[in-house]
């Protein structure tokens, strides 16, 4: 699996699970949802990610985002 679809993977799951903290306990949690949003937009354009760079480091193969 590629950096890019490790990050791509990643935001997913964060997103499914603040959306269902956010129905199913505290309203609040969509602020975490509206984070990775923001992160994917200026990473598409900065090509900048925390993640990204964990995953590197980890010694997963870079893909063609996130080089």
């Amino acid at each position: 699996m590629t950096v890019d679809r490790m990050v791509f993977a990643m935001a997913g799951v964060i997103v499914l699970l603040s959306v269902l903290l956010a129905v199913y306990h505290n309203m609040n949690w969509l602020w975490l949802t509206g984070f990775v949003g923001l992160n994917l937009l200026q990473s598409a354009f900065t090509g900048f990610c925390p993640a990204a760079m964990i995953f590197k480091k980890m010694g997963f193969q870079t893909g063609c985002a996130f080089k």
